[in-house]
């Protein structure tokens, strides 16, 4: 599969251990680009983004609705190996999904979830979208496309970004977005939720309190499941590597990794 992957690194020496970032559904590895790999690149990390297929500039099977989570995991696995080390990995909204996945068969020195699927899945974003937008939940459902959910400036601002983002800003970010795979979807409902029992790599779980897509109480359950205390960042939104807040994110990663050594 040819994937985009796009990478930052440290004008002076680097540390050995590279940051790999996943991106969520509807989003490619841009949505990396403008805040999280400059400040990494600059904090001494080589940093990595991929777009999964399907996304970005990457491959696009024809097949693209039927698209599962195992073949997201396959591209982070194919991704990974291709790496000179293995990498910290950092999965935003599904992205934390495929990282968990991944995570079940494989290990990295860490990793963190930002705003991820929950560990039972996401039937409540599910209604709550279905509550919300039902016509455009009902177009999805009959195209099998994602893409109606989020089709509008309005629609992708609220489900990723703060009620005061700047219009030009949205007009931009909205510009990048595109359709999501229907079975992945699907997965993420039901099929493949993650299985912390089969996880071993140290977790950093984040969540954003404004959040439309998994509220706080869900990312408490998550880190839960974990037996973690979650961090939750208070005003942000769903994006919170986008957000204007996403400076404090980035440091607690950061400050994260240094108390893990790495």
């Amino acid at each position: 599969m040819e994937l985009e992957v796009i990478s930052r690194k440290p004008e002076g020496v680097s540390r050995k251990v590279p940051v790999l970032f996943v991106h969520g559904a509807w989003h490619g590895a841009w949505c990396w680009e403008k805040h999280f790999m400059p400040y990494f690149a600059e904090k001494g990390y080589t940093a990595y983004a991929l777009s999964l297929r399907g996304h970005g500039d990457s491959e696009r099977p024809g097949h693209f609705r039927w698209m599962r989570i195992a073949d997201y995991v396959e591209d982070v696995a194919q991704v990974v190996d291709q790496l000179p080390e293995k990498p910290v990995m950092v999965g935003h909204s599904m992205g934390g999904l495929v990282v968990q996945k991944y995570l079940e068969e494989h290990t990295a020195p860490a990793a963190v979830l930002l705003a991820s699927v929950p560990v039972k899945g996401v039937f409540r974003t599910t209604l709550r979208i279905a509550l919300r937008h039902p016509l455009a939940f009902l177009k999805a459902n009959l195209t099998w496309s994602l893409y109606p959910i989020i089709g509008k400036p309005k629609l992708t601002r609220e489900a990723f970004f703060s009620m005061d983002i700047l219009p030009d800003t949205l007009k931009g970010y909205f510009s990048l977005m595109q359709d999501e795979s229907y079975l992945a979807f699907l997965d993420m409902m039901l099929f493949k939720l993650p299985n912390p029992e089969k996880i071993s790599t140290e977790l950093l779980i984040t969540g954003a309190e404004n959040d439309t897509i998994f509220h706080p109480g869900e990312i408490e359950a998550t880190a839960a499941a974990y037996a973690k205390k979650p961090e939750v960042f208070k005003g942000m939104a769903h994006d919170m590597m986008l957000e204007d807040g996403w400076q404090t994110v980035a440091d607690r990663i950061l400050k994260w990794l240094g108390e893990k050594g790495i």
